[in-house]
């Protein structure tokens, strides 16, 4: 793989895993510390649909000592790829973020001693991305990585140790209850109002809009709004024999917790029967075991398939600037 001076050779750590002969995740690194990032969007494009394909076979795909520096550098990556932009300031989801360009945002810009679970982008919303991006503009001190795990190889560790946990997550799907603040609140890693979740200005507007997307709510006394999704699927058909636990069970059961947010008021089963909290806990300590920390250097881009892999985020100390974008269905 290789394009003028820039050399794309598949790197192995020792931290991988590999699942049936494939790696995960998958890590291409240029060997030539004299490509110039002209060479490597140039290469991008070329192999993009071979690119698309590996992050759906393998997961995700990572790109190590690419000349990409900065937000611009990101974006032209993105762009190379030729994928449809998903606009953040479309999307239903609970998180603040800035953007740098159209395609490019801050990741969670939750305070760096929260956690962020393990989750698939938005699959608490009837509306969620077919793919993600992010991008490390600058590595923590300490901690930081972004933990990724294969939901195909989760789902079938379900089946075998939590069986009838795994059936009704798919028979019954999941609803999923928030308490979105009347103002942004950045201290939370839930904190999106619901003026921007929903793109609306009144309350009026927010009622209209949760009307076409099914939701049921509940205004409070301080101006904040409860809402809760309809039915949605917790396990999803890949098209190749496999299936993927794909929701933000974890991510809710764990961590949806600030101010306004209880866990255990976040999630049920979509015919509203509560989640055992052993089994609950025990799928999240599974997944944990799954788990490819992601060792960011300055750079790096990881391309992850939003059906196949879930993400996270680990704690970490000092400056971390990791930006994402995410792809249309």
């Amino acid at each position: 793989m290789k394009t003028a001076t820039l050399q794309v050779e598949e790197l192995k750590i020792e931290s991988q895993q590999n699942y049936d002969g494939d790696c995960f995740p998958l890590i291409l690194e240029n060997k030539s510390s004299e490509a110039s990032l002209e060479e490597a969007l140039a290469w991008v494009n070329e192999n993009r649909a071979d690119l698309d394909a590996k992050a759906a076979k393998h997961g995700s795909v990572l790109f190590r000592n690419f000349p990409t520096k900065t937000d611009l550098d990101f974006d032209a990556f993105i762009r190379a790829l030729d994928l449809p932009n998903f606009e953040y300031k479309d999307s239903l989801s609970n998180a603040v973020r800035t953007n740098r360009t159209e395609r490019v945002f801050t990741a969670n810009e939750a305070p760096p001693e929260v956690t962020i679970f393990l989750h698939h982008e938005m699959a608490q919303t009837p509306i969620y991305p077919s793919k993600l991006l992010f991008f490390c503009e600058k590595a923590a001190e300490e901690g930081g990585a972004t933990p990724l795990c294969r939901s195909d190889v989760l789902m079938e560790k379900l089946y075998e140790e939590l069986p009838e946990f795994s059936r009704n997550c798919e028979e019954k799907g999941l609803l999923y209850s928030t308490v979105m603040p009347s103002l942004d609140d950045a201290a939370s890693g839930m904190g999106r109002s619901w003026q921007s979740t929903f793109s609306v200005t009144t309350q009026k507007k927010a009622e209209a809009r949760m009307k076409e997307l099914n939701y049921t709510w509940e205004w409070l006394d301080d101006g904040c709004l409860r809402a809760t999704t309809p039915v949605l699927m917790a396990v999803r058909e890949l098209g190749d024999g496999r299936k993927s636990f794909f929701n933000q069970l974890i991510a809710a059961f764990k961590g949806w917790k600030d101010s306004r947010n209880d866990p255990s008021k976040a999630i049920t089963f979509g015919d509203g029967s509560p989640l055992d909290a052993e089994d609950a806990m025990k799928a999240a300590d599974i997944a944990e075991a799954l788990t490819f920390d992601v060792p960011w250097q300055d750079g790096d881009i990881a391309l992850v398939d939003n059906y196949v892999a879930m993400h996270g985020r680990r704690t970490f100390t000092g400056t971390r600037k990791v930006l994402a974008s995410l792809v249309a269905s």
